[in-house]
């Protein structure tokens, strides 16, 4: 049987955004995506909630899709799995080294996202897929 879940980052950071006169061109969610491959990165900028519970509950709070986006890319489930179960798992043994060296690059990324803005952070996760 499938798990309930449902993410309520809106709650959080919409507040925070009104609070702090946040230019929405200068957030930058980070999130998990299942469309992505595993251990790669991909930025985007105002584009749908592609299905992820976090971005919808953000964009509905904001009332807006217009901010930045790190997607982690976790991969597609096996088999019949429900993606919300895959998603909240934990990560295999085996792929521990590898989900070490993408929180790093994320890292980067998130550093070169407050040096350069956003273009030029997508710009450069694009490279780093290279």
């Amino acid at each position: 049987m499938p798990t309930t879940f449902m993410n309520e980052s809106g709650q959080a950071v919409q507040p925070l955004v009104r609070y702090f006169g946040i230019d929405l061109r200068d957030l930058l969610v980070v999130h998990d995506d299942i469309d992505v491959p595993f251990g790669k990165l991909k930025m985007q900028w105002a584009r749908g909630h592609g299905g992820n519970n976090g971005v919808r509950s953000i964009a509905g709070s904001l009332k807006t899709a217009e901010f930045w986006r790190l997607k982690m890319g976790v991969g597609r489930p096996p088999g019949r799995m429900e993606p919300v179960d895959f998603v909240t798992a934990p990560f295999t043994k085996s792929q521990r080294p590898e989900v070490d060296v993408t929180v790093y690059r994320a890292a980067e990324v998130i550093e070169r996202f407050i040096a350069d803005g956003g273009e030029a952070t997508r710009q450069f996760t694009g490279e780093l897929n290279d």
